[in-house]
């Protein structure tokens, strides 16, 4: 039976556009037939799995630079740039029984996912085969010349963040990694629209005389209380992670403290929304994980004094109450609650007085330890 940590989320975040769309909008989605503002999925997983390699200090890469890094390395080692070029290039030819394709800029044609410390080796590998790769750059078809095992090897390798949320590279076999993380696409709680600013900039070299801007344009902002929701299969995590389950235990714990704090940083510089959740709600559970988002299908409504906050918290736990007495609680080994106010939420477990001693307590149930049992 496997074990799941779900981390729901209340946030509200002033005006800002965390995640636009093609045409520089903010991303809404319709939900109970309301309009509400979006933020993708991948674009709040892309900033937790940088945190999170930051505060394990194991860096990863999702890139198609694989042939170009190589060569850049060569170079600044002192290769000529033909042969630099040529052995960035063998990297892909010699990756597997199948080479993997590349285009004329030298990018491979599929995303590799690896730790950044695998350009250096492979850079190793390279010089340790000079002279086969110069042998072979005048050659019209000269096939794989470094060891295929050997560099197979090198891009298959994990680090902590690969085994937390999983690698797809089908075009190398035993390479893809199940992972361990869902995230679903944050949405405001209550009914919401883009709105539009229009804004100017000065030039500050016009004469005295002169009046007007430099600049003039429109832009797009939205502001709201986002839910927002992840679940990690604890089983699946210490399996990729060899059994190691201490391992597991810190990039579990690292994962859930970036869950919170983290936040994606478009248009930082000129909207500056750093807010952290208001409410964080954990639970641990057996056999599947479990949403709260329907608790938000009917959009929230503002309270008394204008704001979504107090009304998103109270429907949360409204919530909770009721999927509580549905399921009984079962495969429900611990849930708990932090808040803004500090005050216990009905439905949704224990309150405790930070994230971190509500971390702490979830982990100690999803992942025990002796530590745990003194």
């Amino acid at each position: 039976m496997s074990v799941f940590l779900d981390l729901n989320a209340l946030q509200s975040v002033p005006a800002a556009n965390l995640n636009r769309d093609d045409l520089g909008s903010p991303k809404t989605v319709k939900y109970g037939n309301a309009s509400r503002i979006r933020v993708s999925s991948q674009s709040w997983k892309r900033v937790i799995r940088h945190a999170v390699e930051a505060d394990l200090g194991e860096r990863a890469a999702r890139t198609r630079l694989v042939p170009l890094k190589v060569r850049q390395a060569l170079e600044d080692a002192g290769w000529p740039a033909d042969l630099a070029t040529f052995a960035g290039a063998q990297v892909a030819a010699s990756a597997g029984k199948k080479p993997l394709k590349t285009e004329k800029a030298g990018h491979t044609s599929v995303l590799l996912f690896l730790p950044k410390s695998s350009i250096g080796d492979l850079v190793a590998v390279c010089t340790a085969h000079r002279d086969a790769l110069e042998q072979g750059l005048s050659k019209k078809n000269p096939g794989a010349l470094l060891p295929v095992t050997e560099v197979e090897e090198i891009l298959k390798r994990r680090t902590a963040s690969i085994s937390l949320l999983g690698r797809m590279l089908a075009e190398l076999p035993g390479a893809n990694v199940d992972g361990a993380v869902q995230v679903a696409h944050a949405f405001t709680t209550h009914a919401s629209e883009p709105q539009r600013d229009y804004f100017t900039a000065v030039d500050d070299w016009l004469a005295d005389d002169e009046t007007g801007s430099g600049h003039l344009d429109t832009a797009e902002f939205s502001a709201g209380v986002f839910y927002r929701f992840s679940t990690v299969n604890v089983t699946d995590l210490v399996t990729n992670l060899d059994g190691d389950r201490k391992a597991a235990r810190t990039v579990l714990a690292a994962y859930a403290d970036q869950f919170l704090m983290t936040l994606p940083q478009a248009k930082k510089n000129s909207t500056a929304p750093h807010t952290v959740p208001d409410l964080a709600y954990l639970a641990v559970r057996e056999q599947r994980p479990l949403s709260m988002a329907a608790a938000f299908e009917t959009p929230v409504t503002a309270d008394r004094a204008g704001g979504f906050s107090v009304p998103s918290r109270l429907a949360l736990a409204a919530y909770a109450r009721d999927i509580n007495r549905l399921t009984g609680g079962r495969h429900r080994p611990f849930h708990g609650h932090a808040a803004i106010t500090g005050d216990p939420l009905d439905g949704l477990g224990d309150v405790h007085d930070s994230f971190t001693a509500l971390i702490d307590a979830a982990l100690a149930t999803a992942l025990p330890t002796a530590e745990d049992d003194q």
